[in-house]
């Protein structure tokens, strides 16, 4: 997958999306400020939710649209929810102007048809499905039918109804999709996160992976890179403390930094393939076993176990030579600690 000029996927680095949701608190210049902070601690891109509370729902005060399941949000309807998260339309577009002279990559979930359309004005290089959404067809259709990379989210969602949105952006016309593990609670518990479904993942639909990560510390997306995510993606925020309906399972710009540097060591760290002596301990070569003369020898006098040992350092013979010379005579004169070589041995 490319979003811009980055390719996404395997032998390239972690894509690292910062997710601004509604911890803008509905302030422009906050939001402004949540980009620079998210360019200096590290991200690759940010990303936007693009609906209103009237394309996701409706105003109703039947019990249906009333939050009460143990959530952060428990105590309000669905519609006084969305009208205090939404991100203005009006603003996106200068995010995203702000984003891009930064070199960030800004992109969106859309939520409905008009979302999309009014995205497609923006010329965003990708779109998100949240997980929520991976089940609406329609809107996979629409999403597909723009032809950009997308990445999709798969909190809740069983393989039968991963299949269908895969084949369903891919019929549409879409031409990249990446999925991510997500557990879609907020906060999400590290026990509730099934992380080995990543390489899963990977092999049934052979695409980019990666992890949505609702966690409350960085274990769980540092060790998804171990198990092969190609992207991640985290909640942002520049104070937990200054409240909103996405900050208590938020990172601040420090914590957003360490998740950073510690993707970036976990991927350094897995490297490649590789066996024998790396750049850094090549060196140590000559601390290993090998064979010493360790008695002086005379011409003509048998090389036994009493005058000829494996020990270190590194600069004699392989030790698995030993059977080989043992009760051989000494080609030469050999004084106790010689490096015994080929030459000694008659």
């Amino acid at each position: 997958m490319k979003i811009n000029n980055r390719t996404i996927g395997p032998g390239h680095p972690v894509y690292i999306i910062a997710e601004l949701s509604a911890n803008h608190g509905q302030d422009f210049d906050r939001a402004v400020e949540m980009i620079h902070q998210a360019h200096r601690v590290g991200a690759d891109a940010v990303k936007l939710q693009t609906y209103t509370a009237d394309t996701l729902t409706i105003d109703c005060d039947q019990p249906h649209f009333q939050i009460q399941h143990e959530t952060a949000w428990d105590g309000q309807s669905l519609y006084e929810l969305y009208q205090k998260a939404q991100t203005p339309w009006e603003w996106q577009g200068e995010l995203k102007q702000v984003a891009n002279q930064l070199g960030l990559d800004l992109f969106s979930s859309p939520f409905d048809e008009s979302s999309v359309n009014f995205l497609e004005t923006l010329d965003v290089p990708a779109y998100k499905i949240a997980s929520f959404e991976l089940i609406d067809i329609p809107l996979l259709k629409i999403v597909g039918r723009q032809r950009r990379p997308v990445i999709m989210s798969t909190g809740m969602s069983s393989l039968d109804e991963i299949e269908l949105a895969v084949e369903t952006l891919y019929n549409a016309g879409a031409p990249d999709v990446a999925l991510l593990k997500c557990t879609s609670a907020y906060p999400a518990p590290p026990e509730t996160m099934n992380l080995r479904t990543i390489p899963d993942l990977a092999f049934r639909f052979q695409l980019p992976v990666g992890l949505s990560d609702h966690t409350l510390t960085n274990e769980s997306a540092i060790v998804a890179v171990s198990l092969g995510a190609n992207i991640v993606e985290k909640h942002f925020t520049l104070s937990r403390a200054d409240g909103g309906p996405d900050s208590g399972f938020s990172l601040e710009p420090a914590e957003f930094q360490q998740l950073v540097s510690g993707i970036r060591a976990a991927e350094a760290a897995l490297g490649s393939v590789h066996y024998g002596p790396s750049a850094s301990d090549a060196k140590n070569l000559e601390f290993r076993r090998s064979l010493f003369v360790v008695k002086d020898v005379k011409q003509g006098e048998l090389l036994t176990q009493e005058n000829v040992r494996s020990i270190r350092p590194g600069q004699g013979m392989a030790p698995k030579h030993l059977e080989e010379v043992l009760n051989k005579p000494a080609a030469e004169p050999i004084l106790r600690g010689t490096p015994l070589a080929w030459k000694h041995v008659a």
